[in-house]
């Protein structure tokens, strides 16, 4: 009988218990994740999963730790974050007393990596992990015959053929005293979770706000049509899709609407109305539209909304970028806090979506592979009753209400940058299968 973690959560409606489970499909064909990672984004919070026991069972009647025995003024090891990680991660250590310790590192087949021993201070001791080319390693720390154990996942190559532990140092008492672990994986209803699925090659991610047992399943497949959905007609016009891993999104700019003359102002008033670089409607039916953002929201204010959607479908929010963001950069991941802020991040996740050649994005297109079939076009921008940016740029909209976070893509860069505002311009539109 396959062992479940139990995580007691502190709930405060809908007493009883909710159980999730966690499987992955390829195209039709069944893929069972090595891990995954569940992450809280409205506490901050996190936990891991570890094949075979892909199962997180949420009880909501009582409240408890993760790690039994680790309270406040206990020897207490931290999960390594981040988890899972590329080239290396941290570990924390607390000790109520000053006194010796022992560390020993091993991979999947229980072979010995790392031993360590040594005397630390009372209050926190920080390590950072280097892995070689394995994927899973196992830590086991002791102290005054107390044992804690943690489990490391790896996504990288491997830039060393040995594993290393490194010691940062430690901080007192004192400084503890002020720190504000997790030892909880909290989770109130309304909560929005974060899972990433990791398999040996690949990771996947989708996002929900669970209120009852259900099964998630991770897609790994990427690059071709979303299964059972080629393309689609809306509003006259054919649109295909694209499967990135768990999202499926729209492969064109949408171009929904009339088009109305720059010099006109776009209303409320029921109708869909959209500019066309250069006033010539030729270019929405290559770019797509452009839409100030309350006309691509249609005056509304829903995170995640239709807008002008077709039905099933939803403006991405910004928490829907931030995935696609990690699913296709090739350095840093789906959760990686970067993603989290402004102007340019990442390594190449830009290029790996623009659409590749200089046949439409001016040269030199940097870093531009199209790797994941988005084939995003340069369809620049309007602001100040002028078009701009044709060949250059393309500036993407996220439904996120009041910050209003845009993306955007240029011809001489590889990564995306995140900002916000820009309710005086208007940018092209994609959308994303609910």
């Amino acid at each position: 009988m396959a062992v479940v973690m139990v995580l007691s959560l502190k709930l405060f409606a809908q007493p009883g218990i909710i159980t999730l489970s966690f499987t992955g499909d390829n195209n039709g064909q069944q893929v069972v994740p090595d891990s995954v990672w569940v992450k809280n984004l409205t506490q901050s919070c996190d936990t891991t999963l570890y094949s075979p026991n892909l199962i997180l069972v949420l009880d909501t009647l009582t409240t408890g730790i993760i790690n039994p025995g680790s309270s406040g003024n206990d020897f207490y090891v931290s999960q390594n974050f981040p988890n899972p990680f590329i080239d290396k991660t941290t570990i924390t250590v607390y000790l109520p007393e000053r006194d010796n310790i022992e560390i020993r590192v091993s991979n999947l087949l229980g072979q010995q990596l790392i031993h360590y021993r040594g005397q630390l201070n009372a209050g926190i001791n920080t390590f950072q992990f280097f892995p070689s080319n394995e994927r899973f390693y196992h830590m086991a720390v002791k102290y005054k015959g107390q044992n804690r154990f943690i489990r490391m996942l790896a996504t990288g190559n491997g830039i060393s053929k040995a594993c290393r532990l490194k010691y940062q140092g430690s901080e007192g008492l004192e400084t503890f005293k002020s720190v504000q672990f997790k030892n909880y994986f909290d989770y109130n209803p309304g909560d929005q979770l974060l899972f990433v699925g990791h398999t040996s090659l690949e990771e996947s991610g989708l996002m929900d706000s669970p209120i009852e047992s259900k099964e998630y399943i991770f897609q790994f497949a990427t690059n071709i049509p979303c299964p059972g959905l080629d393309s689609l007609c809306y509003d006259g016009k054919y649109y295909h899709t694209i499967q990135i891993f768990s999202q499926c999104w729209m492969k064109e700019n949408m171009n929904a609407g009339i088009m109305i003359p720059s010099s006109q102002a776009q209303t409320n008033n029921n109708i869909i109305e959209k500019y066309c670089m250069g006033d010539n409607e030729a270019y929405c039916n290559i770019l797509g539209g452009l839409y100030f953002w309350d006309e691509m929201m249609k005056y509304t204010n829903e995170n995640g909304g239709q807008g002008i959607c077709p039905e099933g479908w939803h403006i991405p929010g910004d928490l829907d970028w931030q995935i696609l963001e990690g699913a296709v950069d090739s350095q840093l991941g789906i959760g990686d806090p970067v993603w989290g802020m402004n102007n340019w991040r990442g390594t190449n996740a830009g290029g790996n979506l623009k659409k590749s050649g200089t046949g439409l994005w001016e040269y030199p297109n940097t870093g531009a592979t199209d790797s994941y079939g988005f084939t995003l076009l340069p369809g620049g921008y309007f602001v100040q009753n002028t078009f701009w940016g044709l060949g250059y740029k393309t500036y993407l909209w996220s439904s996120q209400p009041i910050q209003k976070f845009y993306r955007n893509m240029d011809w001489n860069q590889a990564k995306i940058q995140r900002n916000t505002g820009g309710g005086s311009a208007a940018f092209s539109v994609r959308c994303i299968m609910n």
